[in-house]
């Protein structure tokens, strides 16, 4: 994998020996990071014994640093997740509170939170821009308008054509089209498939050798897809890991040849867990009289359940309404009491906020281990599992871990991190960029190689 392995460590020797590794630093390098969505550690750290031929993830155990473990925000979801990756703080701060955008009366036609104006606070792109650098962006989460040179931003309404035009308007502009040009169709945004990942991939890699970024975001889908469809240490949830540690391999290979001195990394922003059923959490509230609903649609609300997988946020419309708060804490009470429900914890507001998860709810519904919420209002209860793998479970657990991986020039090589806090990922590549994030709850991580 290590294509430019020779060369890299010819030109770390003399870099060493005619510049202090602080000038170095100080200088800044460029960054390629890139998140494969769902990616838990012990898969590149235990490919053999899982019995998978991941040759290019683990190539940075050797070659680069790593981290044992990642404990990540609440909830464990894509969108929260990645704006922590990105941002170095947790929802609460940074305000995306979950995947879709609250709507307790779904006239939002499921729409997530895509458009970066929603987060509070600078990213690394912002960072990157202030230090001067340029940079790219192929599909990373909340990236709709992002300060972004080069962007294809993460965004679908329905899959049909009038996708392809919408995220050709939101991209920048003429970019789409001059990359189509080389390269054929752009994949569909709803496109989460093992194909959407390859196409996007070349699109990646083509934008590094065009555009020669600076600071450059790439996001990888199929393995979430995968691992939510059939279950995590499938075989096809296997199959589909070692196809995008494939793509890792080209992705990494560009990187070297346009930026010999840059650094690589890579994230995740969850681990998985299998379901074995579906927990009914919406006709509870509806039979206590806080929706109300007439010929199946919502007509009005005093409580809201927003669905996170394996959790949920409880919002009040009014938080003030001290008779509407108490009939809700009585319901979860209940609800928790009740083993039909499999709740594994509950936080209030301030627990919630404490802990970094977004201050909009009065309560955080933590589900066990194997439980999900079901998508329905009608489902039974229980009901089969609508998904075989989830994650939005408790970010304390084993099974929702995240990975980390970073290599480059002056990188310590075969360095243990041990288990580390999502929100230091941030500041870790501002510094090797070169960058300022200090808005960042987490700290910058010591991977660079000691000085000799």
């Amino acid at each position: 994998m290590r294509f430019l392995l020779s060369f890299l460590v010819l030109g770390t020797v003399l870099l060493a020996v005619t510049q202090p590794l602080s000038a170095q630093a100080a200088a800044g390098k460029p960054v390629l990071l890139i998140s494969i969505d769902g990616l838990r550690p012990a898969d590149v750290l235990d490919a053999q014994h899982r019995d998978l031929h991941l040759p290019n993830l683990q190539a940075f155990l050797t070659y680069g640093s790593y981290a044992h473990d990642v404990r990540g925000v609440l909830p464990t979801l894509t969108y929260p997740s990645h704006t922590t990756l990105i941002t170095g703080v947790s929802p609460n701060i940074h305000g995306i509170g979950s995947n879709l955008t609250f709507d307790p009366t779904n006239k939002n036609q499921q729409g997530w939170d895509w458009y970066a104006s929603d987060i509070r606070v600078p990213t690394l792109w912002d960072a990157a821009h202030a230090a001067g650098l340029s940079t790219a962006n192929v599909h990373w989460p909340v990236s709709v308008g992002a300060q972004v040179d080069w962007n294809l931003p993460q965004i679908w309404r329905t899959g049909l054509p009038d996708d392809r035009k919408l995220v050709a308007t939101l991209s920048t502009p003429g970019l789409l089209p001059s990359l189509e040009k080389d390269l054929g169709p752009y994949a569909d945004g709803i496109d989460e498939s093992l194909p959407g990942d390859q196409n996007r991939a070349r699109f990646a890699i083509h934008l590094l050798e065009t555009r020669k970024p600076q600071f450059m975001t790439a996001y990888l889908t199929a393995l979430d897809t995968e691992q939510h469809a059939s279950g995590p240490d499938t075989p096809a949830s296997h199959k589909t890991l070692e196809s995008i540690d494939l793509l890792i391999g080209d992705l990494v290979a560009a990187a070297q040849r346009v930026h010999p001195d840059g650094a690589i990394a890579i994230v995740s922003d969850h681990g998985f867990a299998p379901v074995k059923q579906d927990i009914n959490f919406y006709a509870p509230f509806i039979k206590a009289g806080l929706v109300t609903m007439k010929d199946g649609v919502i007509t009005d609300w005093q409580a809201a359940v927003w669905n996170d997988g394996g959790s949920a946020v409880i919002v009040l419309k009014d938080p003030n309404n001290a008779a509407v708060k108490m009939k809700v804490a009585a319901l979860l009470k209940q609800l928790r009491d009740d083993p039909r429900y499999q709740i594994d914890h509950v936080l209030d507001h301030d627990q919630l906020v404490a802990q970094g998860g977004t201050g909009m709810a009065s309560w955080f519904v933590l589900m066990k281990m194997g439980y999900e919420l079901a998508v329905t209002p009608d489902a039974s209860l229980p009901a089969p599992p609508h998904f075989r793998g989830m994650h939005g479970f408790d970010p304390a657990s084993a099974e929702m871990r995240s990975t980390f991986l970073v290599e480059g020039p002056g990188i310590a090589a075969g360095k243990n991190l041990g288990s580390i806090d999502m929100r230091d990922i941030a500041p870790t590549l501002a510094k090797l960029m070169g960058a300022s994030l200090p808005q960042a709850q987490g700290h910058a991580l010591p991977v660079n190689a000691p000085a000799r």
